[in-house]
């Protein structure tokens, strides 16, 4: 615990994912008071974080449509002023970005420096939206962009969660970040043998590509896979996706749609191994608690992947993803899955959150 008062900013906190995770984990080490707009007191107590509740603050709700929901919350943290309440301010969230203008000295941690706007930007016109949507979406694209450039201008420090986020900030805000990866508790996940099932955790949305785990399985029904995926209620887009994937899954996929801290650790540590399909993921979270566990994992040969997972010794990492690849991947790791034990526990040694937390009080008591 560092002798300061911190603040933190996160975008939601109503939908919980590894970023949102970052801001709960960031604000128990700092004893912080979290600053956001909706919150889900529920999920968070069951994720290990009532300790941390009373200290997290709404700043108004925003909807739960997209864009919207982005837009109001960006405008929403570009108002807010905390004057001289706090010693440092960390953004964790990346829509929350915009807090930077009012608020000093700061360090945005960037998990996906607002992909929408930049890397997915073609992808979200192409797969996510009807064609009338697109010049409208382009419009609101290129706005922003304008936004976030003029708050960049206010943050202090540059931090990001891996060498794929690096370069998108050097890119698109041509700025230097140091890479910081983010804070696993590799302690806390522990190794059983497997039982029969492989495991996915990702969000239930479009790019992640949970069809392709889907269709794979559906080639293998000796096999099976369980999913925790939570999605986006509300927005049709989502809602869409989650019927595709109903209408699709075959008998042998189970889909949860949400897990607590003590299930998720335990389907980690009895799984066979991890599916991963994220395109073009920024860092990639799960992988890393999966081999922490003990568990080889199969993801895409691209983005933050390419970091965490070593093919042939932690896992496998194929290139041009598809189901009939993700097949021959699960049949060669099955024919020795204990092999890769103790290789993915050693790896995830790399991202042990006291290596994160060790620099980012580094980087506060430069500045404070």
């Amino acid at each position: 615990m560092i002798n300061k008062k911190i603040a933190v900013f996160h975008n939601f906190l109503d939908n919980i994912g590894g970023a949102e995770l970052f801001t709960l984990k960031v604000a128990r080490e700092f004893n912080a008071d979290v600053y956001t707009t909706n919150i889900d007191a529920e999920k968070i107590s069951k994720l290990g974080f009532a300790d941390v509740l009373p200290r997290v603050f709404s700043i108004g709700k925003v909807p739960v449509l997209a864009p919207f929901r982005q837009q109001l919350a960006f405008w929403r943290f570009s108002r807010l002023n905390l004057g001289k309440k706090y010693d440092f301010y960390i953004i964790g969230g990346d829509w929350a970005m915009s807090g930077a203008a009012r608020n000093h000295p700061n360090l945005w941690y960037a998990h996906s420096p607002l992909n929408e706007l930049w890397e997915f930007k073609n992808y979200v016109k192409r797969e996510m939206l009807v064609p009338w949507q697109r010049p409208i979406y382009e419009i609101w694209a290129r706005f922003n962009r304008r936004l976030s450039r003029k708050y960049a201008k206010s943050v202090d420090i540059w931090a990001c969660n891996s060498q794929n986020t690096r370069e998108r900030i050097k890119r698109f805000y041509h700025q230097e970040a140091e890479v910081v990866y983010f804070p696993v508790d590799v302690e806390k996940y522990g190794y059983q043998p497997a039982e029969n099932y492989w495991l996915a955790i990702n969000r239930l949305a479009k790019n992640k590509r949970v069809e392709l785990q889907l269709k794979a399985f559906a080639k293998m029904p000796a096999e099976r896979l369980i999913i925790v995926g939570s999605y986006e209620r509300g927005a049709k887009i989502f809602e869409d996706y989650k019927k595709y994937l109903e209408k699709i899954k075959p008998d042998n996929v189970e889909i949860i749609s949400w897990a607590d801290d003590a299930t998720v650790k335990d389907l980690y540590s009895r799984a066979k191994g991890f599916i991963a399909t994220a395109l073009n993921e920024d860092f990639g979270l799960t992988p890393v608690e999966a081999m922490a566990a003990g568990k080889p994992v199969i993801a895409p040969d691209e983005g933050g992947y390419r970091e965490t997972i070593i093919d042939g010794v932690t896992g496998r990492l194929i290139g041009d993803i598809n189901e009939d690849k993700i097949v021959a991947a699960v049949g060669e790791l099955e024919k020795n899955l204990s092999t890769y034990r103790l290789a993915c526990e050693k790896r995830a040694q790399d991202f042990g959150a006291e290596i994160f937390y060790r620099k980012i009080k580094e980087k506060i008591a430069g500045k404070v």
